[in-house]
């Protein structure tokens, strides 16, 4: 069965610059949401410049120095794997900056893009500036880690990324935010970048709309990205594998607010009984 256009599956190998995903806003048809992910070798060294985008690099795993323009920072992260839960290091760039990133260790690193307007400048995120937090009820709960919440400064990116024990399901109950229809409801672009372990597992995702003209259920497997260009999103870990996924959205307007699909809102009334 041919995968689903919104799966973007990692390469085997990196490229020569430890390249192994790219979406960007041309080939996802959309407007503002661009994501990478590189996976380096001790030393090797990634030079970018953001030009019209501000980006957010997330320290997947390993230990890294870090420059820009007028800013640096050596031998941040921590975590050697997703799965430990720690909060992890990010740097925040500006657009009309650089970054160079050089691995201490094997580095997987997200680069996560969007529109930039220069208002902020490059700042360490450091995981004591993350508050762990619980989200959902019973085999809903998850645990989050908010890297770049609309409460702390940038021009479009909003990052997050979710823990799904095994069993569990998360972006649950299934919610959207695909209309400019303010305040009820923010159009954001998002992606998903799946991690499973075990390895050879898989996380279930279905994405639809009210009408069913999107209507897709996915197995997606470790290193994949899903695409959300609209509807309801929600994530499934089955049991025996824990689910990593890092977000990214960015929109017109940088809030990120959510319609619930009312079919299952009665869910949250039931949690609060």
């Amino acid at each position: 069965m041919a995968k689903s256009n919104l799966i973007v599956p990692s390469a085997s190998v990196p490229n020569a610059d430890g390249q192994v995903l790219s979406i960007t806003p041309q080939s996802a048809g959309w407007d503002y949401v661009g994501f990478e992910v590189y996976r380096l070798q001790t030393g090797q060294t990634l030079t970018r410049e953001t030009g019209s985008e501000e980006v957010c690099l997330v320290l997947i795993s390993g230990l890294a120095n870090v420059a820009t323009a007028k800013e640096k920072w050596e031998r941040i992260g921590e975590r050697m794997s997703v799965f430990e839960q720690k909060p992890p290091y990010s740097v925040y760039v500006p657009n009309a900056d650089h970054y160079v990133l050089e691995a201490v260790t094997d580095v997987e690193v997200a680069v996560c893009k969007a529109p930039g307007k220069g208002t902020y400048p490059a700042r360490l995120i450091a995981p004591s500036e993350i508050t762990p937090e619980v989200r959902g009820k019973g085999n809903a709960e998850r645990y989050i880690h908010n890297i770049l919440p609309e409460n702390q400064p940038a021009d479009s990116l909003l990052v997050v990324e979710v823990f799904t024990p095994n069993g569990h399901w998360s972006s649950y109950p299934p919610h959207k935010h695909d209309k400019n229809n303010l305040p009820v409801e923010s159009y954001l672009e998002e992606t998903y970048y799946h991690k499973v372990q075990p390895e050879h597992g898989f996380a279930i995702q279905r994405v639809y709309n009210d009408d069913r003209t999107l209507d897709e259920t996915l197995a997606v497997r470790n290193g994949e990205a899903v695409l959300v260009p609209e509807g309801y999103h929600p994530v499934s870990a089955p049991p025996g594998y824990d689910v990593y996924y890092l977000n990214v959205m960015a929109g017109p307007v940088r809030t990120w607010k959510f319609y619930n699909d009312p079919d299952h809102e009665w869910i949250f009334k039931e949690w609060t009984k």
